[in-house]
Order: structure tokens, then sequence, then C-alpha cells
């Protein structure tokens, strides 16, 4: 639809770029109007309809952040930090809502991301599910409700081929852990244990990244108590949740104010 807002899609090679694709082509509320590669990858130039393997859609891939974004109204970004940093600027001086999933960011790209925030709308989550954003406000509850009696560990198991660890989404989860407990997770984090560790430190939150197959994301936040464990838990079974939650994000960023927001401002929670 012609007014529906028009939505840029970074790296549509990847599994989220293209599903993103897919998703948004066949969307009655927003329409893609462009997609956008590295220099010099093998699907520049063509039509990414028939780059994906399936039938031309009228959207060529460009490798020129300017002329993709040209007319845009949001921009969803499954990329790496490098590529989302650079990204943020110029997202912000187009007004284009900057949607990040990116995952595995320094504490220097952070900054240059939130600096972009006061220009412009950004929507940024280590996860864009609506299960696991849900997950996260049970863990800041639970985490409130029982002291440092209770032993808090993030278990995320995803397939062979992610790059970083812990998940972008188990970081999610300690820190809303950490900040029920009026602490910073950098200061209670234990990131691998390996060999004599030594006795588990009272408050400390643990953290064990599984790598493997294909599996899509699971997450558990245990908290293990003298006698007892609750079990919080999300399984993913599907990536295109992810897809449908970052378009969700873009059209709930349309003429909001600028800032940074969440997939919890998004939901509503």
């Amino acid at each position: 639809m012609a007014d529906s807002p028009a939505i840029v899609v970074m790296g549509p090679s990847g599994r989220m770029g293209r599903m993103l694709v897919e998703l948004i082509r066949d969307s009655d509320a927003a329409r893609l109007s462009a997609c956008l590669e590295a220099p010099g990858h093998d699907w520049v130039g063509r039509d990414v309809g028939t780059a994906m393997g399936g039938a031309e859609i009228g959207v060529s891939v460009t490798d020129d952040p300017a002329a993709a974004l040209e007319g845009a109204e949001a921009v969803i970004d499954f990329t790496a930090p490098a590529a989302t940093v650079a990204m943020a600027p110029l997202a912000a001086k187009a007004g284009a809502v900057h949607v990040i999933g990116t995952t595995g960011m320094s504490e220097d790209d952070l900054a240059a991301i939130a600096e972009a925030g006061r220009r412009n709308v950004i929507v940024r989550a280590g996860n864009m599910s609506l299960g696991v954003n849900l997950l996260v406000e049970l863990t800041r509850k639970v985490a409130a409700a029982l002291d440092a009696d209770y032993d808090i560990e993030v278990v995320e198991a995803h397939h062979r081929n992610k790059v970083d660890a812990p998940s972008g989404t188990a970081l999610m989860l300690g820190e809303a852990a950490a900040e029920a407990r009026g602490r910073q997770l950098e200061e209670v984090a234990e990131r691998g244990r390996d060999g004599i560790t030594g006795a588990r430190e009272r408050g400390a939150i643990g953290f064990s990244a599984i790598r493997g197959g294909d599996i899509v994301g699971e997450h558990d936040v245990i908290f293990a108590g003298e006698g007892e464990r609750i079990v919080l838990r999300h399984v993913a079974s599907d990536r295109a949740l992810f897809a449908r939650g970052a378009l969700r994000a873009a059209l709930w960023g349309q003429g909001r104010s600028a800032g940074e927001y969440s997939m919890r401002d998004v939901l509503g929670l």
C-alpha cells in the first residue's frame, strides 16, 4: 500500500534479512522500499526477490546507504556492530526509525547509538519476541521477590553459527535480574567457569552458553535455593517471530519523540 511506512532491510542475504523481506513483502501494514548490502556483495544490483531464489518483487539491492534511505520511514537492522553503528547517524539524518536487533556490541558501540538516539527514534533489543520480553519481566519480578539466598543462572542455547556469547537475550535477562536486586550486571556476572573456581559468590549471576546444530534460541533463568528451584524458560522454534517483533517495532516508532526505546516500550510492559 502506497501510504504504508516505507521500510529498508539491512543485510537481506542473512537469515533474519530474508525473513524480514518476506514478511514486509506480504504485509498490508508496511512496504519494502529498499535493501542494503555491503559493498562488493554479489546481491548488489539484483532484484532481492530473484536473489532469494524467487520471483522479482521490484526492489533492488543497493550498497549505497543514502540511496536506500531516501524516502524511508524505518530501517530494520539485524547485522553486525560496525554496520549498525555506521547506520545510526545516517538513519537519524534521514528521520527513519532505526530498529536494532544486532547483538555483541561494545560499550563504545552502545554510546554511539545512544548519541544518535538523541536525534532519532531507535528501538533496540537483544530479542524482539513477545515471549522473551515477557520472560524478562517475569525474571525481574522473581529476582525482586527472592533474595540472594537464591542463586541465579542464565543458560542459553543457539545454533553453531552464532558468533557472540552470552547471547543478547541472556544479557537482557541478567540485567533484569541484577537491576531488580539493586546491582549492575557487570558487578555480579560470572561469564564462565573452568577448573578449580572456588565456591560460588553469593549474589552472583552465572551465564552458560550452548552452541550447536540449528537451535533457534532457548533461554532458561534458574533461581536455585535450598531445597527448591524455580526455572523460567522460553524456547523459540521459528525465527519469524523475531521478524514479526521487529516489524511491530518499526510501525510503533512512527511519530514518536526521539529517544532510545526497547521492546518493553513497544509492548507496553
